[in-house]
């Protein structure tokens, strides 16, 4: 199946096969979420069939908007496909550009949509092993740490939210107490 996405060429934007736009490292939209639950944050492990950076942490969830979606849409749309979750309602965070060589000689130059979702404390996950091959939950700071320890474990953008955007992202979390 071929995957479409909106990508910038020669300034114009344009829709682009997903694995082209990263082949050739053009700039294009993507949102990513962020399920917190009190302090803590929902991460997931990114399946091996993945065609990049596969068994590596990432936030709760990413992707790429279709053509003519929404970002809030898409949001909604990726937290259901990738983690099976419904009913919670991710807000606008703020607006991310990164660009990171992901291995296998692509390049993720992207234009991020950043929400964030607060989950009840009974929220169902139900992960498409497609997409993920485990969760977890862990504490803001705790990820912080071990993303500064253990860098290799987590995908290239997680650990450039962290160290770059962690005060757009996660607001009063990272202030110390």
């Amino acid at each position: 199946m071929t995957i479409m996405i909106p990508a910038w060429e020669n300034g114009v934007l344009k829709p682009v096969e997903k694995l082209e736009a990263h082949q050739r490292g053009l700039k294009h939209k993507a949102v990513s979420v962020f399920v917190m639950h009190q302090g803590r944050v929902l991460i997931q492990q990114r399946a091996m069939a993945k065609y990049h950076t596969p068994g590596l942490w990432a936030n709760s969830c990413c992707t790429h908007p279709a053509w003519d979606e929404s970002p809030a849409d898409c949001a909604l749309r990726r937290l259901e496909e990738e983690l099976g979750i419904k009913g919670i309602f991710p807000f606008h965070r703020d607006e991310i550009e990164y660009r990171a060589d992901v291995g296998n000689g692509l390049i993720e130059h992207e234009v991020v949509q950043v929400y964030v979702a607060e989950a009840p404390h009974d929220l169902q996950i139900q992960p498409n092993p497609d997409e993920v091959m485990a969760i977890r939950w862990i504490d803001y700071y705790d990820l912080c740490a071990d993303v500064a320890r253990h860098p290799a474990r987590y995908t290239p953008w997680l650990r450039i939210y962290l160290q770059d955007y962690s005060a757009a992202i996660f607001g009063d979390m990272t202030r110390a107490s």
